[in-house]
């Protein structure tokens, strides 16, 4: 019985974790596709060293202009628009329809209780 509270808060933990974008790291880069994975890790880290929403918005911008002169150069075309930000999952949280645990919300009130 204790393994299901130990497998809850881990599982919550876990969830934590990404939501909060400590383990997110694949947010979507404009232009990812034409960047060797060494660039995508800069990319981001350039992204987690700005101290200010401001600094982040500027490593964003030249970002933008940086993959529109790559893609021009190789004759790739990539939409004007950059990926929307936020943590990875775009609206709804990433469940679909009934949040994923089945009838009864999945936490019930358990057997032997």
């Amino acid at each position: 019985m204790k393994t299901n509270g130990i497998k809850i808060v881990l599982s919550a933990l876990a969830f934590g974790l990404i939501s909060s974008g400590t383990l997110a790291a694949d947010a979507p880069i404009y232009g990812s596709q034409l960047m060797t994975n060494q660039e995508r890790i800069e990319h981001r880290a350039k992204l987690r060293a700005a101290t200010t929403a401001q600094e982040r918005e500027q490593v964003r911008l030249e970002h933008h202009e940086q993959m529109k002169l790559r893609a021009k150069e190789r004759g790739v075309t990539l939409p004007d628009e950059m990926p929307a930000q936020g943590r990875g999952m775009g609206p709804g949280g990433g469940m679909g329809p009934g949040g994923g645990m089945g009838p009864g919300g999945g936490m019930g009130g358990g057997r032997g209780r």
